[in-house]
């Protein structure tokens, strides 16, 4: 898709006029009714759906610096392709020099179109670049949500490790309208995360 750059902000995604992310399709053409029969449903209405995906960097340097804060929200932007948000400490900590206010890190949430974008780059791209990968844990949160942990940023194609040495994890909440962990689980599984088989 094209892109278009405003002075103060990311790159803004042109939507083409009709245009449907592939996994929105998939998911009204394929997942839909998978999950009707997997879960015996009524009606579509009961069918979870994906709401957001929220991406988190948290920078324990930043307590030092401001300025690695500043690099790890303009690194989330172009992860993203979209303004990632500063965030503060909501608290005074002391054991961490922490102040009520200071900048800890960066966040963005990403709907329709950009959430359906970027999960397709992060199963399909981003996630096999990982060393030895086996899959990733498939604990849910116990309300239809899974958030996914990634203790390097590098692997998004999108950073070049020349221009971004710090190395930073990240927070990948999935935020579902599933009522159980099963159906959420389902619901990933079926838009293609590699969950860990079950062993046997």
């Amino acid at each position: 898709m094209a892109k278009k750059a405003t002075k103060d902000s990311a790159p803004q995604v042109v939507v083409p006029a009709g245009y449907v992310p592939s996994l929105k399709k998939v998911y009204k053409e394929e997942i839909i009714d998978k999950l009707m029969k997997q879960f015996s449903y009524s009606t579509v209405m009961q069918v979870p759906k994906l709401v957001k995906i929220t991406i988190n960097e948290g920078v324990g340097d930043a307590t030092q610096d401001k300025k690695i804060v500043e690099e790890a929200a303009a690194e989330l932007t172009t992860i993203a392709g979209q303004k990632a948000v500063i965030t503060s400490s909501r608290k005074d900590i002391s054991n961490f020099k922490l102040r009520k206010g200071m900048p800890i890190g960066a966040k963005v949430t990403l709907r329709d179109v950009r959430m359906y974008e970027f999960l397709e780059r992060l199963i399909r791209v981003t996630l096999p670049r990982i060393r030895d990968f086996n899959g990733i844990a498939e604990k849910m949160d116990g309300q239809g949500n899974y958030t996914l942990g990634l203790k390097e940023q590098i692997i998004f194609p999108e950073i070049d490790i020349d221009k971004n040495p710090r190395i930073h994890g990240l927070e990948i909440t999935f935020v579902t309208t599933a009522k159980t962990d099963e159906e959420a689980y389902a619901l990933l599984q079926a838009f293609g995360l590699p969950f860990k088989k079950h062993n046997k």
